[in-house]
């Protein structure tokens, strides 16, 4: 592990050429966002905006505004965006600069206009080793949010940061209290915020201890002051191999959240856990229950978390079979229990599968998507959705086998603002082998066709674009945001909005 955020980039399920398949995880926080497959999209509506799916149209793409001046490096991008109310919204990813430096950014919407991008306030001052990126923002309330991701010091050394945002204007990054204490190995780094209310969040990711083996980690705000990290409880007993890490933060109400990572077992095997927080006191970490029936060939991930409301979540991911190869799965917490995780209904036959998102709108109410091999070795984006707490058949994206000739798509955002009324975003590959962004919604339950996020075609003469982040604040009301390749071939960050 080099960099802080080696987890934080989208699954891509690929063919071998032997017939075998092969899950890859891009690493490298450094590398470039097209090697690694980050994403993009967002703007006001436009004039000759098309009706993207049921209950919403998607406005014409724009690049992020001021970030032409910030990118001079040329390699830019929206890594998440939150949405507080509808046509509100803030965002955050990394640019290079003019010395090729990585740096972290940010940029707010209001009334449906984003404003300019602005190096988080405080991050020269920590990232003298020239790596930051933000890479989670949660907004509790309209220009009240909390943002978090990791950066590079003096010494070369990874360190996790924190910021906050108060009516409108972000305050000063600071590394998250604690953790200078904990990472004596040099290399930390937070993956996933979650505000309950303005002030109140939590944040979740991993250090290096003493040993050079990575830990999970959470830590909390309250009033908005940053408590101390701490490791999860009940890690230490779970992580005998020596890699734990948190991916993903869910907090319901202050003080009472959820989160789910991995941990690599005493075989060896990477293993799946979820831990609680109760009235702002974290209990013990556990394995997901029913993965280790499930996980026969030793490698599952936890990529997404998301409670509804306090003791009452979703967890989404993958795990390996006996021959190696990846299933999507889906696990559920009811009144503070966790159930067991069960494959994803209807995904099976490709023999490779993965959710990266989940999103619930109430209590056993959930959609989640992610990408499936087919038969022919492609891989397709599906969606799947929960009601009163039974999962439905998984089906493929409306419309994404038209667009995906290239026989490559994946969801890589989910977002309901209602039961049933959800959007999504990622990519798909076009005959020419360019990877372009779409988008597609579902209203009263049902999956509308995917579109082509309208402007990218334009934006995108590189061929490389993606959405890596979609917030939905009311439903048809959704903003996101990802990255394109321009035709100088240097990436761009861009944002869409959705009325």
């Amino acid at each position: 592990m080099t960099t802080a955020a080696h987890h934080h980039r989208p699954v891509r399920l690929l063919a071998v050429a032997s017939g075998g398949l092969i899950l890859i995880l891009a690493l490298a926080a450094a590398a470039s966002p097209s090697s690694t497959r980050g994403a993009a999209a967002g703007a006001p509506a436009a004039a000759g905006a098309r009706v993207a799916a049921p209950g919403g149209t998607w406005g014409t793409a724009q690049q992020v505004p001021g970030t032409a001046a910030l990118n001079k490096g040329g390699s830019a991008q929206v890594t998440s965006v939150s949405c507080a109310k509808a046509g509100d919204c803030s965002a955050g990813g990394h640019y290079t600069d003019a010395s090729r430096r990585t740096q972290a950014f940010v940029a707010g919407e209001a009334n449906g206009i984003w404003g300019p991008a602005e190096e988080i306030p405080g991050t020269a001052a920590l990232n003298k080793g020239g790596s930051a990126e933000i890479t989670s923002v949660s907004c509790a309330k309209a220009g009240d949010c909390s943002a978090g991701g990791f950066y590079r010091d003096a010494s070369g050394h990874f360190q996790a940061f924190v910021a906050g945002e108060a009516r409108g204007v972000w305050g000063k990054a600071q590394q998250v209290p604690g953790t200078a204490a904990l990472n004596k190995g040099g290399s930390a780094g937070i993956f996933s915020v979650s505000c309950a209310k303005a002030g109140d969040c939590s944040a979740g990711g991993f250090y290096r201890d003493p040993s050079g083996h990575s830990q999970a980690f959470v830590a909390g705000e309250a009033r908005g002051v940053w408590g101390k990290a701490q490791q999860v409880p009940g890690t230490a007993a779970l992580n005998k191999g020596g890699h734990a890490e948190i991916f993903s933060v869910s907090c319901a109400r202050a003080g009472s959240c959820s989160a789910g990572g991995t941990y690599l077992d005493a075989s060896g095997n990477t293993q799946v856990f979820v831990a609680g927080e109760a009235k702002g006191i974290w209990g013990h970490a556990q394995q997901v229950p029913g993965t280790a029936a499930l996980n026969k060939g030793g490698d599952a991930e936890i990529f997404s978390v998301l409670c509804a409301r306090a003791g009452s979540c979703s967890a989404g991911g993958f795990y390996t079979d006996a021959f190696g190869r990846p299933h999507a799965f889906v696990a559920g917490e009811a009144k503070g229990i966790w159930g067991h995780a069960e494959e994803v209904p209807g995904t099976s036959k490709g023999g490779g599968a993965a959710i990266r998102s989940v999103s619930c709108a109430s209590a056993g109410h959930c959609s989640a998507g992610g990408s499936y091999l087919d038969a022919s070795g492609n891989a397709q984006a599906f969606v799947a959705g929960e009601a009163k707490g039974i999962w439905s058949q998984a089906q493929q994206v409306p419309g994404i086998a038209a667009l995906n000739k290239g026989g490559d798509a994946e969801i890589t955002s989910v977002s309901c603002a209602r039961a049933g009324n959800c959007s999504v975003g990622g990519s798909y590959q076009e005959a020419s082998f360019h990877l372009q962004a779409f988008v597609a919604g579902e209203a009263k339950g049902v999956w509308g066709n995917a579109e082509e996020v309208p402007g990218i075609a334009a934006l995108n003469k590189g061929g490389d674009a993606e959405i890596t982040s979609v917030s939905c604040a009311q439903a048809g009301h959704c903003s996101a945001g990802g990255f394109y390749k321009d035709a100088s071939r240097h990436l761009q960050a861009f944002v869409v909005n959705e009325t």
